[in-house]
């Protein structure tokens, strides 16, 4: 992969994963659940795989599933909170190195698209 850093082998990413749940730290937000919109790209340091097998990637469709229990876990009042859970669990997946994890709001002001988040994480606990 041209540009990408040393030990990255690729990218996964998922875009555009809409989610209704529960999310806001207002006490209106606890009434009814909102839309959050959730983009992930996750830099992956694995050999290519071998047989054609999802065993051998980072399976995209867990890492969905993954984020749908996760929002469906009960009120979060940030964006900060669920992004920085979604990127732990992605970063669980040791083949996993960075973690970028962007989630937004799109339905809280009228005159905005969306208004959210995004977290960089890698193995350390840190940005990446």
């Amino acid at each position: 992969m041209t540009g990408a850093p040393e030990g990255i082998d690729h990218r996964v990413f998922v875009r555009g994963l809409m989610l209704s749940c529960f999310i806001g730290a207002h006490p209106h937000e606890r009434l009814a659940p909102q839309r959050v919109r959730v983009d992930i790209e996750l830099a992956v340091a694995a050999r290519p795989p071998e047989d054609d097998t999802l065993v051998d990637v980072v399976d995209y469709e867990r890492v969905v599933n993954a984020v749908r229990r996760i929002a469906a876990e009960g009120h979060i009042n940030l964006v900060e909170t669920l992004a920085e859970r979604i990127a732990a669990s992605c970063l669980g997946d040791g083949r996993v190195v960075e973690a970028r994890v962007r989630v937004a709001k799109p339905d809280v002001f009228d005159d905005v698209d969306e208004v959210g988040v995004e977290v960089v994480r890698g193995h350390s606990g840190r940005p990446g």
